[in-house]
């Protein structure tokens, strides 16, 4: 969803850094697609599913991985976008579309639907089941200014559960970021709160926008405008326990989604904003080891 308007002001004093050769850019978006919140890659059909956030369709696109171009579009009935903001799968090839957008931490609705990978040749397709959950920790709707915890962005799937990071928009922010874990089941859950670390204190460039997890479940990384934090050798969904390493990009903008390609290779997608962005870039996680 929409950033604070400070973020325009940091788009435009921080449009230089975009020369950068840290990302390889694929091609733009599809100009139909102005808002995507997430991606995600299926190598068995060579292409990217991605959504677009609230105040768009409730439709799921899927994007030939070799030039860009949208060769699905596929409606989601019975299931009313009010802000997705992430899509991840499984083992499985099931889809999943994260409708937890949550600016003002007010919702009492957020939840996950369920896309059987046996709907993604049809052009409706209603959600196998709805996964509800709340968090134990948010006592207040909305908490106090400085509470501002429950907003999310990013999530995936692992082990038959979601793991959902929260996108810190409190005033002071110190970059908190919370990890939740709740089942992949039908029904209203209670999300159990795993910990928590800090980015940085810098909203603009620290506020976490998309999570994704390795194909080998070895890694898994956090995307915000212009770095990606990576977090390996952890054991389990210990990801916390593991080491933690962040990387600059080299270039800002709205960066919204990220998914791994491969057990070494991301894939980023930025909306476009004041004519930058809207595009799909690669880097492999070599490559950011060795920037110093």
């Amino acid at each position: 969803m929409k950033n604070y308007i400070s973020i325009t002001a940091a788009f435009i004093l921080l449009a230089c850094q975009n020369g950068s050769e840290t990302l390889t850019k694929l091609y733009s978006l599809p100009k139909k697609l102005k808002e995507v919140s997430g991606i995600l890659y299926s190598e068995k059909d060579k292409m990217f599913w991605t959504l677009e956030d609230s105040g768009n369709a409730n439709k799921i696109y899927g994007l030939s991985a070799q030039d860009g171009i949208i060769q699905k579009r596929i409606t989601i009935a019975d299931a009313p976008n009010i802000d997705w903001e992430d899509i991840t799968k499984d083992k499985k090839g099931n889809l999943y579309i994260g409708d937890f957008g949550n600016n003002d931490n007010t919702r009492k609705d957020l939840c996950i639907y369920k896309i059987d990978k046996t709907s993604l040749q049809k052009e409706t397709a209603v959600p196998a089941y709805k996964v509800s959950f709340s968090y134990p920790e948010q006592k207040e709707f909305p908490p106090k200014k400085t509470k501002l915890f429950f907003d999310a962005e990013g999530f995936f799937e692992y082990n038959g559960n979601f793991y959902l990071f929260t996108k810190n928009r409190s005033r002071g922010f110190d970059g908190t970021v919370l990890v939740y874990r709740f089942p992949n089941r039908a029904g209203n859950h209670k999300a159990l709160l795993m910990g928590e670390f800090k980015t940085c204190g810098n909203y603009n460039h620290c506020a976490v926008t998309s999570v994704a997890i390795s194909p080998d479940a070895s890694k898994i990384v956090l995307l915000t405008h212009d770095k990606v934090f990576l977090f390996e050798n952890f054991k389990g969904d210990n990801f916390l326990k593991g080491t933690q390493k962040s990387f600059k990009l080299n270039h800002f903008s709205q960066k919204e989604a990220v998914c791994f390609k491969d057990n070494k290779t991301l894939i980023i997608a930025d909306e476009k904003t004041n004519k930058l962005g809207g595009n799909v870039y690669e880097v492999s996680l070599e490559k950011l080891k060795s920037i110093p």
